[in-house]
């Protein structure tokens, strides 16, 4: 068992979870990954049930009965990472948008700090193959954020992270609000007001080339009300 594990939730990749975990497995050998699959409905399910078979002791699976959300998958499984005193807990989608190769400079990065952000703004714009109304769309609500929350970072929604479990122990997953994107502004937020380390690293952000994405317009909205959900609630002492 290594001290770092990898949270990879899932629903409906069956065209790149196979690929993410052999590329992590055979590049590295001091991560351990989780992956937490929303019941799939393209055979995902099957197959990581199968990869954790064949990586006994490397890969694992949580197998959820219906979909929820990015936060409640996230959720769960940080409660397993932290029950089996993992000392480093990243996360990473499974679309191939982010790409192993970082991996090692989250380990890097993170003994200096609680929480490592894998930016894709960090020096300039590190995005691949996105229309430019996305973008927009993204660079406008990092601002936003920035200006409701007060935090200093570059990108709040990136899903590449590292966490020492220190931290994530101190944070009440239990008490999360927010799924979706959203989630992972409320989880930096949080981290913020537990006096956390945050840094930022620099990553290219390769959008997917299979598979459909899972923004709609229901997280885009979550993402928009969080910040102000979150700025009330401090404000209230209720966070």
């Amino acid at each position: 068992m290594s001290e770092n594990i990898i949270l990879i939730p899932t629903y409906n990749e069956i065209e790149n979870i196979g690929v993410i975990v052999n590329e992590i497995l055979s590049t590295y050998d001091q991560f351990d990954i989780l992956i937490i699959d929303d019941n799939s409905t393209d055979g995902t399910k099957e197959l990581v049930n199968e990869l954790a078979h064949k990586h006994e002791g490397r890969v694992m699976v949580l197998n959820r009965e219906k979909k929820e959300g990015l936060g409640v998958a996230y959720r769960a499984g940080m409660k397993i990472a932290l029950s089996k005193n993992y000392k480093y807990i990243l996360q990473m989608d499974a679309d191939l948008s982010h790409q192993p190769q970082y991996l090692k400079n989250f380990l890097e990065a993170a003994k200096g700090a609680d929480l490592v952000v894998g930016s894709r703004y960090l020096n300039g714009i590190s995005i691949v193959n996105w229309p430019l109304r996305r973008l927009i769309l993204s660079l406008w609500a990092n601002k936003y954020v920035r200006f409701f929350t007060g935090l200093k970072l570059t990108d709040f929604t990136s899903g590449f992270r590292c966490f020492r479990s220190e931290l994530l122990n101190k944070i009440p997953l239990d008490h999360m609000f927010s799924d979706g994107y959203a989630f992972l502004v409320e989880l930096t937020y949080r981290s913020f007001h537990l006096n956390a380390k945050i840094s930022e690293i620099p990553i290219v952000f390769i959008e997917r080339r299979n598979g459909e994405s899972k923004i709609n317009y229901t997280v885009c909205l979550e993402a928009a009300v969080i910040p102000l959900k979150l700025r009330f609630k401090k404000l209230l002492g209720t966070l």
